[in-house]
């Protein structure tokens, strides 16, 4: 907070806040509210790198907010598990770039307004915007790190504050505002601004870019293969699908257009085959290991999208299992321990029906087999996700254990926490992963297996997610994001 001496300047938004019946009506105030907050900042900003800092002004702009408030405890349609609150009272949350949750955000405001028959409330919020924020989408404005400019940041604008960039909606910690309104939304705004920057850093790529369903793979054969595919999308006319975005934003509309390839590769290649709904497919390239897993999947959440899936690559743990078959899971062993203080390992994480059933039919669809013969190339089971990537070098007898009591029928480093991070964070998640080393029985991950093994299988296990996901494309979205995934309090929106 400000020191009592400063004068705070602020925007004139006014302090009182709109009522609004139509969600659209009620999105494009909060996209009003926004841009004059954040261009405040801009400009303000950008006059103070200029002149230097006002010895006696602090300034300061709020994010907008959405707030609505219900008197009966009458029930909605408890077949939704989202665009209602269970109880009266008063619930709120603030909101950031509007433009690019203005879909979601009509979405969820037009189901609050129906399912309750009260208008909602539109104004700012009592939480500043850190300046970090306000000034990411200009390119030609760049905020120097504390010490580096001529004058102390944190003294004349807002920083980035931890009491408001937090899970603790999220993992049920009993989050309220500081009026005492109840959230609405599954993350506050300056925790989604933060995510937002930490995609960009991560992926090279635009947040704006991301699309409804994201796969996530350990390896880049998987990244080849999608652009091929995303190629061929976009010399099919009647595809669906507009555009092809490459790491570094590099975006193409044509099928033989070239991509360049960036100088330094970000953390996690990512890459977006878009259509014009947002209902395109995005893939990760996680690389290896449960860190990065969460790392992604932490930040990715805060877009909402509609379903994730892993689709890399295992150990087998059956003899009966053949290198290339693929694995569908229907059960988790956590053993990868970066999400044990968010989401205890005593808590089951389900298998989803709707997740399960089009990742199989994927599988008999590209494979051509079907019912038992389908058991040929796939099972489901259990899948262990360990944080050690060289486990089988030491003492084996723990670990091969509690693979067999568990009946896992595969190992990775990944699956698991995608799944549980999907889990927490009320995501539609899913796994199917291929069988590339079986440890335990001698056949280990050499080159010259693995690239024999990569020619005449990736291609395959990609069009697998690729098709599960189109078929969750079509699904209805109140038959995707179940009552399954939702707790006891949870939030109205999505």
């Amino acid at each position: 907070m400000s020191e009592p001496s400063l004068k705070i300047s602020t925007p004139d938004q006014g302090q009182k806040a709109k009522v609004f019946t139509d969600a659209g009506e009620a999105v494009a105030h909060l996209q009003g509210l926004y841009t004059e907050a954040t261009g405040f900042l801009r400009a303000r900003f950008t006059e103070t790198l200029r002149d230097g800092a006002p010895g006696d002004t602090r300034y300061r702009a709020f994010y907008p907010e959405i707030r609505i408030t219900t008197a009966t405890y009458a029930v909605t349609d408890s077949r939704l598990s989202f665009g209602h609150v269970a109880e009266p009272g008063t619930y709120a949350t603030t909101v950031t770039r509007p433009d690019l949750f203005g879909n979601y955000l009509r979405q969820q405001i037009g189901l609050l307004i129906k399912n309750h028959g009260v208008p909602v409330e539109i104004g700012p919020s009592l939480t500043p915007i850190p300046v970090h924020f306000a000034v990411a989408g200009d390119s030609a404005v760049t905020v120097p790190q504390e010490g580096a400019g001529d004058f102390t940041l944190r003294d004349v604008f807002d920083v980035p504050d931890l009491s408001t960039t937090h899970d603790d909606i999220v993992n049920g910690l009993g989050f309220t505002y500081e009026d005492g309104a109840h959230p609405l939304a599954p993350f506050t705004a300056q925790r989604v601004d933060y995510s937002l920057a930490r995609l960009a850093h991560y992926t090279a790529t635009d947040p704006v870019h991301f699309q409804n369903h994201v796969l996530f793979t350990n390896y880049q054969f998987y990244v080849d293969e999608f652009e091929a595919y995303a190629r061929a999308m976009l010399a099919d006319p009647d595809s669906g699908y507009t555009g092809f975005v490459a790491t570094g934003n590099v975006e193409i509309t044509e099928a033989d257009t070239p991509i360049a390839q960036p100088p330094k590769m970000p953390q996690m290649p990512t890459y977006h085959l878009k259509r014009a709904d947002g209902n395109g497919i995005t893939l990760v390239n996680i690389g290896v290991g449960p860190s990065n897993a969460k790392t992604a999947t932490d930040h990715i959440a805060v877009l909402r999208p509609h379903a994730w899936v892993m689709v890399g690559h295992c150990a087998g743990l059956r003899n009966s299992q053949r290198l290339g078959d693929f694995v569908l899971a229907h059960a988790y062993l956590r053993e990868d321990k970066v999400l044990d203080d968010d989401l205890p390992v005593w808590v089951p994480v389900p298998a989803l029906a709707e997740i399960q059933v089009a990742l199989e039919n994927a599988v008999a669809h590209v494979t051509e087999l079907e019912g038992f013969e389908l058991k040929r190339i796939m099972r489901t089971g259990t899948v262990a996700s360990l944080d050690n990537r060289n486990w089988e070098l030491r003492d084996q007898t723990g670990p091969v254990q509690r693979l067999s009591q568990s009946r896992a029928i595969a190992l990775d480093m990944e699956s698991a926490t995608i799944a549980a991070n999907g889990f927490r964070f009320r995501v539609p998640y899913g796994t199917l992963l291929c069988v590339s080393d079986k440890p335990l029985h001698g056949e280990l991950k050499l080159p010259g297996m693995a690239s024999d093994f990569y020619k005449t299988q990736v291609a395959r296990h990609l069009l697998i997610g690729i098709r599960a996901m189109e078929t969750l494309r079509d699904m209805p979205l109140e038959r995707l994001h179940s009552r399954k995934l939702r707790s006891f309090e949870e939030t109205a929106f999505l």
